[in-house]
């Protein structure tokens, strides 16, 4: 037996529940690091950027994922441990106020289990998601689940948003409280009895991890294709630190406020990976080469005009080009997501899991390096600029990142695919 659609759904609610508790970790908690404690933003860029750091081990995940047998407990425990993190981060930050170093110990324990947590409970999800789909479900139970997860970031941030006004640390731990527990509850629901009756696809691979890491980096398209991930991903999330800290320095939002908006601009990436979906697979209107180049256009260009209202145009309302952002942003993501189901069958056989990971590390990295160079940036910029310009700097750079992610995805997905007579040629 293989997963049907409703258990394909039921394995969107875990990954809805991850993003609702990564949310809190990576927008709020900032902001509130940022802003209200008027701390360096380079502090939380590099806390966000423990959690991704830890996720360097995923491909040893994917690669042991068939060996695994049972992997429920590791999707609930995982989500346990990141529920902890979750917890500890929020008491962290309202330690900070009263207590630095204790406040700061609180939050690198914090941070790195919310890294065990995301990769255990997610690489197993995925591992799961891939051993049990059929073929002609691939793509779109990976699209499926996706939107789910952006769904519960958008929702969970516009709901967080507007409990958190007033804000006081009382209030931020009971919203915390309240969404751990929740995802954690939802986790459990979702999986209970799940795996009964399902079968693998195929049988787990016994050669050593290092020599199939070796002959996966061997090959050409997943080796390009790893480096367009680290270098897209890192446009992707350079203004995921920033944006809140940008909303509340620039345009005086509220914490309530920038949380929200925060909401919004996942709300975008939803719509534009839902817009994706509909055209590419339903109606069959263009390639995922060209929606990837579209969405990093476009993503750019939305950039470059939140750049503009910030340093000449204060009034005009940031919402709508933050949606916009978030809407070319997803078209981008899931084009890629698509592109890295399709290719992470092509190659030597038995190394699905092994490249699923190498590309889930290579996003993990960028995640964590491009949140912490536009937090270190800003933070450089502000000296000699102002406010508006030293966010300016930096947004106008991941606008030239995502131009160069496009140019490279011409290259990366527009050759015939070789990868299987290459490697049957080795």
């Amino acid at each position: 037996m293989t997963l049907s659609w409703f258990g394909i759904m039921r394995l969107g609610l875990v990954q809805m529940a991850l993003g609702a508790v990564v949310v809190l970790t990576t927008s709020t908690l900032n902001r509130l690091m940022v802003v209200e404690l008027a701390l360096p933003a380079v502090l939380p860029g590099l806390l966000v950027a423990l959690h991704y750091g830890i996720q360097i081990t995923r491909p040893s995940w994917g690669f042991r994922s068939d060996a695994l047998g049972n992997r429920t407990p590791w999707i609930i425990g995982g989500m346990l441990v990141l529920a902890t993190g979750g917890l500890g981060a929020a008491f962290g930050v309202v330690l900070l106020e009263s207590s630095f170093a204790a406040g700061l110990a609180i939050s690198i324990v914090a941070y790195a289990l919310i890294g065990l947590g995301v990769g255990a409970s997610g690489t197993s999800l995925l591992a799961l998601l891939a051993t049990t789909t059929v073929e002609r479900r691939r793509a779109a139970a990976a699209t499926i689940t996706w939107l789910m997860m952006i769904f519960g970031i958008a929702m969970t941030a516009g709901i967080a948003g507007s409990f958190l006004d007033p804000y006081s640390p009382a209030r931020l731990l009971n919203v915390v409280m309240v969404v751990c527990g929740a995802a954690v509850v939802l986790t459990v629901l979702a999986v209970f009895r799940l795996e009964r009756g399902l079968q693998a696809r195929a049988e787990p691979d016994s050669a050593p991890f290092m020599k199939a890491l070796a002959e996966v980096w061997a090959e050409p398209k997943a080796r390009r294709f790893t480096i367009f991930v680290f270098l897209s991903m890192t446009a992707y999330f350079m203004q995921e630190l920033i944006l809140e800290p940008f909303a509340g320095l620039v345009f005086d939002f509220t914490p309530g406020q920038s949380t929200a908006l925060s909401g919004a601009q996942n709300g975008g990436v939803f719509v534009g990976m839902l817009t994706v979906g509909i055209a590419a697979t339903g109606l069959k209107w263009g390639s995922l080469r060209n929606w990837v180049i579209a969405g990093c256009l476009g993503s750019a260009a939305s950039l470059t005009i939140i750049t503009v209202m910030g340093t000449t145009a204060e009034t005009l309302p940031l919402v709508p080009a933050v949606v916009s952002l978030g809407f070319f942003n997803g078209m981008f993501a899931v084009a890629a997501i698509g592109s890295m189901m399709a290719l992470a069958g092509q190659g030597r056989d038995r190394r699905e899991g092994t490249r699923m990971g190498l590309w889930g590390a290579a996003q993990a990295i960028a995640a964590g390096f491009g949140g912490l160079l536009g937090a270190a940036a800003v933070d450089l910029a502000r000296g000699p600029l102002s406010d508006p310009q030293a966010f300016g700097v930096v947004f106008i750079l991941e606008a030239f990142l995502f131009v160069a992610a496009a140019l490279m995805a011409v290259k990366v997905m527009g050759a015939p695919d070789r990868s299987a007579s290459l490697v049957a040629g080795e």
